[in-house]
């Protein structure tokens, strides 16, 4: 792609956005919307109060909710364990995810489908 298309493109992108800017300026919801934002800050510098403290004023819990949830999770769930026994061999793989050899060594050989066949039982 050229230099000159790509310039033309960004272009009219950007007519494109400034229409949308436009449209959304005349909005009477945004209006409304822009509005209530600025007493809100307006009375926030009043009485000398955060963002923070405003919404801890008005919904104690979810503040308390953020903090416990942040301080337990440390990433996402433990998988499930996942037990699978060839039938053709009696080899038996313990795995919490799909990436294992032997696993995958089964799948390219007999087909995902048959070896998720093969799986025995699921525990946490």
């Amino acid at each position: 792609m050229s230099i000159l298309t790509t310039y033309i493109q960004k272009e009219q992108q950007l007519k494109q956005l400034q229409e949308e800017l436009d449209r959304l300026k005349n909005d009477d919801r945004l209006k409304t919307e822009l509005e209530f934002k600025n007493h809100l800050e307006d009375l926030m510098r009043e009485f000398d109060k955060s963002a923070t403290e405003v919404i801890k004023l008005l919904n104690p819990a979810s503040i308390s909710d953020k903090g416990s949830n942040s301080t337990r999770s440390t990433g996402r769930a433990k998988r499930k364990l996942k037990i699978y026994k060839n039938p053709n061999t009696g080899e038996v793989v313990e795995t919490r995810g799909g990436n294992q050899k032997t696993l995958k060594q089964w799948k390219d050989e007999y087909g995902a489908e048959v070896v998720e066949g093969w799986l025995v039982r699921t525990e946490n």
